[in-house]
């Protein structure tokens, strides 16, 4: 039995399970993972990273078809779907392979199957509804993270109707596509599919695109999104499907009126649903909301002893929020003294073309909050590096305290602006101001000059534009 004694115990192996068990092991505790799928979790395997390679892939094709705009000639590109769909599912599957040898690397044990709370320290697990086994520690991570989220009506069958992991596998390629949400998974989709060729319209029922971004980046990219030859409808409500053989007609209603859409595919992209069933939270004191699973700044739950992370414990849903957290739990646990994670520091990416990045409160939120505000703007057009690209369709948006310097938030939309807004991310976690921001050299020719060039115009100092 002793080796079914551990100091941590992990339940889940997604991106948030994993750090935590590495991190934990580093710091001399005897840790283990429970993972009842993929280790990964749906972030490397069904999420973050295949789409990623997905829309790469649909990044080339589109600089192919543009190639003229560059000089060159290639003449008539395409595409092979099956090959499309079978790197990204190789890219997924080495870095599962990776995963899983950092875990044995850092002698963390797997246990593969479903966990169960079994009572104070006590994790029960069984697989394919037989008993692995009961393991004790001191300390136990949820990491369950969540799921695809459906609405009454709009079922994903697998086939006509889908939800992401269907998505990312088709075995053809509709014509038409409807994509049901527009949030960072439903616009990735609809820039996906709509960059191969098909004709695809979204539906969101907020009354903009992208309604976590600011107001001004969500308007930027709609028009850019259009101009590309989607149709986007906001403020509308989707109806029950009504389907054939191949193909599904959705009653959208928007503006006082409905109209049916007939397309060979629909896409849910409409939240997801935590996973906490089956986990046997009922007979311990962990609170749940919304079945979200409440924590304090230490991720600690009302049970003492079990911590929750990631997803599962709500917004925002992002992997590098649970690493994160991850860190902290592990930390926390080992005594240490990390620092509470304040999410007005997390950035959120969506990986369209054009790309959008964001960091901190919006300027509406700002204003909101009851501070007084200096905005700041600048275009990819004013940029050398973004005309030499190609690429100058664009904005950074930057957005200040007036009475401090302090950085409030940062949003940006144009190519390769989620590799950019980590510079704002350590701005805001250094607290640094403007000051600070405006005396730090930026290279040139890049595209970060924007960021610096942004900065400035908050104060009308704005040299390029």
């Amino acid at each position: 039995m002793a080796d079914n004694n551990f100091d941590v115990i992990v339940i889940g192996g997604g991106p948030g399970g994993y750090v935590a068990a590495i991190r934990a092991a580093q710091l001399g505790q005897k840790t283990a993972v429970v993972e009842r799928e993929h280790l990964g979790g749906i972030c490397l395997n069904w999420g973050c990273i295949p789409t990623k390679a997905l829309l790469r892939s649909a990044e080339v094709l589109h600089l192919a078809k543009h190639a003229a705009d560059y000089g060159l000639v290639i003449k008539e590109a395409s595409f092979d779907l099956d090959k499309v769909v079978q790197r990204s599912r190789k890219v997924a599957n080495q870095l599962n392979g990776g995963v899983r040898h950092l875990l044995k690397k850092n002698k963390v044990t797997v246990i593969e199957g479903e966990a169960t709370l079994a009572g104070k320290g006590q994790v029960a697990v069984t697989k394919d509804g037989a008993a692995v086994g009961t393991y004790s520690a001191k300390n136990i991570v949820i990491a369950t993270g969540a799921r695809a989220r459906t609405l009454p009506g709009l079922e994903d069958d697998g086939k006509l109707v889908w939800t992401y992991r269907k998505a990312m596998t088709p075995d053809t390629m509709p014509k038409s596509l409807l994509v049901i949400g527009s949030g960072a998974i439903g616009i990735e989709f609809a820039s996906f599919y709509n960059a191969l060729g098909a004709k695809v319209t979204v539906v969101e029922v907020m009354d903009r695109i992208l309604p976590a971004e600011d107001e001004e980046i969500s308007a930027f990219a709609r028009k850019q999104f259009e101009k590309q030859g989607m149709r986007i409808i906001t403020g509308a409500k989707a109806g029950n499907l009504r389907k054939t053989d191949n193909s599904v007609t959705v009653a959208v209603e928007a503006n006082g009126k409905t109209e049916d859409i007939t397309v060979d595919r629909v896409i849910l992209a409409v939240g997801i649903s935590p996973n906490t069933e089956k986990l046997g939270l009922e007979n311990t004191k962990v609170k749940t909301d919304r079945g979200h699973i409440q924590t304090n700044q230490w991720c600690q739950t009302d049970e003492p002893g079990v911590y929750a992370i990631g997803d599962v414990t709500g917004a925002p849903w992002l992997a590098h929020k649970a690493s994160h957290e991850g860190v902290i739990v592990a930390e926390h646990i080992a005594g240490k003294h990390p620092h509470a994670l304040d999410v007005r520091n997390i950035p959120g990416c969506t990986y369209s073309h054009p790309q959008v990045a964001s960091v901190g409160l919006t300027e509406k939120k700002a204003k909101d909050a009851g501070y007084e505000v200096r905005v700041g703007r600048f275009p990819f057009v004013g940029n050398g590096k973004a005309i030499a690209l190609g690429e100058p369709d664009g904005m950074v948006k930057t957005v200040f305290d007036a009475k401090t310097g302090e950085l409030l938030g940062a949003h940006m939309v144009g190519a390769e602006v989620t590799e950019l807004i980590q510079g704002y991310g350590i701005a805001k976690t250094m607290e640094t101001t403007e000051q600070e921001l405006m005396q730090t050299v930026f290279p040139h020719p890049t595209l970060s000059e924007m960021m610096h060039e942004s900065v400035l115009d908050a104060y009308g100092r704005a040299i390029h534009f």
